[in-house]
């Protein structure tokens, strides 16, 4: 057993819209961005990554650049396969030419149909693995942040990704009732998009909205603590010259409104159909979020002003999940029954 472990390599990996994180031997040892650009010509990988994702919107003909996942699934397949053995390079980098066979452990939306499923093992197994799991993501994030899934105690998860948002009730190592709503990250950057655009006459990028999102991005229009005005650079509609102007934290919050909203509705529609036994634990443990959205300003008190429970954040968010699918990698034996 011992040699058969030498020639496995054992990795656990969270496939995000917006990031793709790797943990191996208990480290993250890849946190890119989940993004490959190509030569047109030669259909060659130029870059993977942090790389990949400098050159995005700055193109010229002969390069593209792909996200190959969109609302938290394999939207390109070919992409998607080159981004893993990409990303799996990178763990093996200054190794040589010893490539182990290797056993993965991928999360998964939980609202994944089963022909997105079959995408992201055959994805993993052109790019080399030779035993593929699936985890939920809402699970993984259950596991992350270190509550007992075996318990039969209810806990409800809200993971907010790039792309998805997957709301969870956990009792009993079993996702008991969830919703999983394609509102997250990526819809946040395009609500900005468009608000610059519609009230400044300024076209932005993606790139730059995250960067809106992530430095005065808020769920709330008052805040006790408000982060200070942000300057954004694009170009104006009218002119069609570089211009740059102020954005303040009030504006992000009213922009991303409608957006929030729809979380907020999915997850009283979770809470709707918990079973009523469940229903009380939720109300002594409350509601944890986790995953990038759960850096949104005053989210956490928007969601517990909605539903009157406590919302506490996770701690280190963004890894939550991949946290959970390396315990998951780690104590196989014992989360098998977790495992697709």
């Amino acid at each position: 057993m011992g040699l058969f472990n030498f020639f496995t390599q054992e990795i656990a990996i969270d496939l995000g819209t917006a990031n793709t994180l790797i943990i191996h031997n208990d480290k993250v040892v890849v946190d890119e961005p989940s993004i490959v650009a190509f030569d047109r010509t030669t259909n060659k990988v130029i870059a993977i990554g942090r790389q990949a994702m400098q050159m995005e919107g700055k193109t010229h003909d002969n390069i593209r650049t792909v996200r190959p996942l969109k609302d938290g699934v394999i939207a390109d397949f070919n992409a998607a396969e080159h981004m893993i053995r990409g990303m799996i390079k990178m763990i093996n980098q200054g190794k040589g030419w010893f490539f182990p066979s290797l056993r993965m452990v991928i999360c998964i939306p939980s609202g994944i149909t089963e022909v997105e499923k079959r995408a992201v093992r055959d994805s993993a197994e052109i790019a080399g693995a030779k035993e593929v799991y699936l985890i939920h993501e809402p699970m993984a994030a259950a596991v992350g942040i270190g509550i007992d899934v075996e318990e039969p105690m209810g806990n409800m998860i809200i993971d907010i990704g790039g792309g998805t948002t997957e709301i969870a009730v956990i009792a009993l190592s079993g996702i008991v009732c969830d919703q999983s709503i394609r509102v997250a990250g990526d819809n946040f950057d395009s609500d900005i998009v468009q608000y610059i655009r519609r009230q400044h006459n300024i076209m932005i990028g993606d790139r730059t909205a995250e960067k809106i999102k992530i430095e005065v991005g808020a769920a709330l229009p008052e805040l006790s603590e408000p982060p200070g005005d942000f300057a954004v650079q694009g170009r104006d509609l009218m002119t069609g010259v570089p211009k740059q102007i102020m954005v303040s934290y009030t504006e992000i919050a009213h922009c991303l409104d409608k957006s929030i909203s729809k979380i907020e509705e999915a997850i009283l529609k979770a809470l709707e159909i918990t079973p009523p036994e469940l229903s009380a634990d939720i109300y002594q443990t409350g509601i944890y979020l986790t995953g990038g959205g759960a850096l949104l300003r005053g989210l956490d008190k928007r969601v517990a002003a909605k539903t009157k429970l406590p919302v506490h954040v996770a701690e280190d968010p963004l890894r939550a999940v991949v946290r959970g699918t390396g315990t998951a990698l780690k104590n196989i034996g014992n989360f098998k029954f977790l495992m697709q």
